[in-house]
């Protein structure tokens, strides 16, 4: 029994799989015809590559025991006829999970041990290296096997006070969260850090990453999840239970780590069978669950349509059993008709644009080469049909004309390698300028203003400045690539004008998208620097840790827009030495032409069927990918789903 979301994520992969074949195919059509560069090819292998491993992210937060991981179970793993994430009483998932599937590596279960807290390393880092975690084989095959091994993520560990406080788990400023102390004068801790579960599960195999986040404490001790992972995240599912509604600690999470307006969120108000009242009538039960709901909706600040009563356990048991009465008196079908007319769509689109925009500019970069081809076979086709009747000495002129223009273009190529010397210098300036090392400077230039107290009024002005200054750096960036732009564009029409060339200049990509990014790692880096977040991020090594993931998420914002802007320069290179090998092309047509019409003047009617016949052949070239990209753009633009209008509306 499917739900709408796992059958439209199903249609999502089978489309995307559809829109890579024929990106393949044009890939090879414009390979075997030579009508891309390699920065163009470059482009259509990145496209495919995104195709293919593009995911969507599916954040589920919530405190403990409010049965986040019944809902990822009935969701997701219902087909194997049990519990697959540990869910019973008394088994709570005690640290982060990510579940995904990478076919290059075995099913496994990955426990990274939460002593790695003390050394300062970031998640980032550590996932790369294989000896930092405890690695479990999974057999997909055993459910009960496979359930076992997973319950490994709800152990936890006895430490005294002072290594709980070291690991972020004890708060001297925050006793209320404080873990008991038990009899023996120790606390009880999660015994990992991270983990993450690699398991072919046909979703995780088409792209859906589940990330599974347990309680306040777990949220907060890890600077990495609040300001990369959940950030990320294409939508949240935050989960409540429909017997206590918001508490303190669900209303922290909220404020403290999901309350921008970036991130898709949806709200389960989970267990309204606990609401169940023998002696109540159905009618006063349901008003008591739209009473929580709006009570909850009111104290997070969101509509009423963002909540959404369920039973993730009646919803499970109904799965395993095929009954769909019970299924849709669990309410998990509106849940999940309102993630898939929200969460897909939005994939979809920027999917479909990428490829589609892809396909229309490699259309036209082809069509200007097979333009130039065809204008080139015209010139010859006018000097050979010129040739008819005419004597030797009118060929041996004409062969001394294609010799001066030979040396004509020489020249011309000299020029054209001035003007890549300078476009050289131009690059290197914007590369200078957001570089690692620009990067680095900045940053600890913030940190030195901060001088050990980051949470204060100063530290706020140092970071803002900080950004300001970053976003001084893309449009110095712009403004360089700006002046290429300009002298590429003065040269392409001079050069077009004297030489006959076709050079078609690209604009730049734009940087505004890049500084879009800077503004939302701003609010999002920018809520820990208050009071709230202090008691955290004074924990021993939390500042540097914090400093690490800031300095990688900025890296990663530049090195796109260097990236962007080193394609884009690529490209005008590439169609520059493309028509200049056309050129060294024709020329040596034209002369192997005018050499064999010389020798035997009965050639000249067949060399002229022949420029008409490869002229034919362009045509079909242009025919051919018009089709090609036609039906790329077709398969690109088409809905993945017909989404349910009135789920939200009928929750």
């Amino acid at each position: 029994m499917k739900s709408s979301l796992v059958s439209t994520l199903e249609t999502l992969a089978a489309w995307r799989h559809d829109v890579d074949r024929r990106v393949g195919a044009l890939a090879r059509f414009l390979a075997d015809h030579e009508l891309a560069d390699a920065a163009q090819a470059e482009r259509l292998a990145s496209l495919r590559e995104r195709l293919a491993s593009e995911r969507i992210v599916l954040a589920f937060v919530a405190e403990f025991s409010r049965g986040k991981s019944e809902l990822i179970n009935a969701i997701f793993f219902a087909a194997t006829g049990r519990r697959v994430m540990p869910a019973t009483p008394g088994r709570t998932t005690m640290c982060p999970v990510e579940l995904f599937h990478d076919p290059a590596l075995p099913p496994r279960l990955a426990l990274l041990p939460i002593e790695t807290r003390l050394a300062g390393q970031s998640l980032g880092e550590l996932r790369r290296r294989d000896e930092a975690w405890q690695l479990l084989p999974l057999d997909p095959q055993d459910p009960e096997a496979l359930a076992a091994t997973l319950a490994a993520v709800t152990r936890t560990r006895r430490v005294p006070v002072g290594e709980a406080r070291s690991l972020g788990f004890w708060h001297d400023e925050r006793p209320e969260d404080n873990p008991p102390v038990l009899a023996d004068g120790q606390v009880e801790v999660p015994a990992w850090r991270h983990a993450l579960i690699n398991f072919p599960h046909e979703l995780l195999s088409r792209g859906l990453v589940v990330v599974d986040t347990p309680g306040l404490n777990a949220i907060g001790a890890e600077p990495e999840l609040t300001l990369s992972l959940l950030p990320s995240a294409h939508a949240c599912v935050f989960v409540l239970a429909a017997d206590t509604g918001v508490t303190r600690s669900d209303l922290a999470i909220w404020r403290e780590h999901l309350g921008g307006e970036a991130l898709e969120r949806f709200v389960v108000l989970n267990k309204i069978d606990t609401l169940a009242d023998p002696l109540a009538e159905p009618a006063v039960v349901a008003a008591q669950i739209d009473h929580q709901r709006d009570a909850s909706a009111a104290a997070l600040g969101i509509t009423r349509s963002r909540v959404f009563p369920l039973s993730a356990r009646e919803a499970l048991a109904a799965r395993v059993a095929g009954d769909d009465a019970a299924l849709q008196a669990s309410r998990l079908p509106l849940l999940e008709a309102a993630l898939t007319a929200e969460l897909i769509p939005r994939q979809h689109e920027v999917l479909a644009q990428a490829a589609a925009g892809s396909a229309q500019q490699m259309r036209s970069a082809a069509a200007r080469r097979l333009a130039d081809r065809r204008r080139q076979l015209a010139e010859q086709l006018l000097e050979l049909r010129g040739l008819r009747g005419k004597s030797a000495a009118k060929v041996r002129l004409m062969l001394e004309r294609v010799e001066a223009e030979s040396a004509e273009f020489d020249g011309c190529v000299k020029r054209l390698a001035a003007l890549r010397l300078v476009q050289s210098r131009q690059l290197a300036a914007v590369q200078e300028r957001l570089g690692s090392d620009a990067l680095r400077t900045e940053v600890a230039a913030m940190l030195s203003a901060v001088g050990g107290r980051p949470f204060t009024g100063g530290a706020r002005e140092a970071f803002a400045t900080l950004f300001k200054r970053l976003r001084a750096a893309l449009s110095d960036a712009s403004v360089l690539s700006d002046e290429m732009r300009r002298m590429l564009d003065s040269s392409f029409v001079q050069l077009n004008a004297e030489h006959g060339f076709a050079f078609a200049l690209q604009p730049p990509p734009p940087l505004n998208v890049h500084v879009d990014e800077l503004d939302a790692l701003e609010q999002t880096y920018g809520r820990h620097l208050g009071l709230a977040q202090a008691w955290r991020l004074a924990l021993p090594g939390a500042s540097e840790q914090l400093r690490r993931v800031l300095l990688a998420a900025l890296r990663t914002v530049f090195e796109r827009a260097v990236h962007d802007l080193e394609g884009w320069s690529r490209s005008q290179s590439a169609q520059v030495d493309e028509q200049l090998r056309e050129r060294r092309r024709a020329f040596r047509r034209r002369r192997e032409a005018l050499e064999r019409i010389q020798a035997a003047a009965g050639e000249l009617e067949g060399r002229i069927a022949e420029v008409e016949q490869q002229d034919q052949h362009l045509l079909a070239l242009q025919v051919g990918l018009d089709r090609l990209v036609d039906e790329l753009v077709a398969s690109a633009r088409e809905a993945v789903h017909a989404a349910a209008p009135q789920a939200l509306d009928a929750a």
